[in-house]
């Protein structure tokens, strides 16, 4: 396993965990743990298809971070709580 697949793996595994923490209602969508998680997974999975070359991923990945990060800046100015989920 190269160094790329470990990044691009570790950029999903963040998504997916996004996605299935609140699929079962752990954390909604606007909390900033979420969107950190998005942030950080898409961030890691657009590095990795940099280093490919692989030019669909790098912008579907590349929007995918700048509007989570966007959200993220946007929730963190309402003053919402870092770790909010769901009660």
């Amino acid at each position: 396993m190269t160094a790329t697949d470990i990044i691009g793996f570790t950029g999903v595994f963040l998504l997916l965990l996004a996605f299935f923490l609140n699929l079962i209602a752990v954390m909604r969508l606007n909390s900033p743990l979420y969107l950190i998680l998005n942030l950080a997974g898409s961030g890691l999975a657009c590095l990795a298809s940099v280093f490919l070359h692989y030019l669909p991923f790098i912008i579907l990945e590349g929007i995918w971070a700048l509007v989570s990060l966007v959200a993220l800046l946007r929730s963190l100015r309402r003053g919402a709580a870092l770790f909010w989920i769901i009660p």
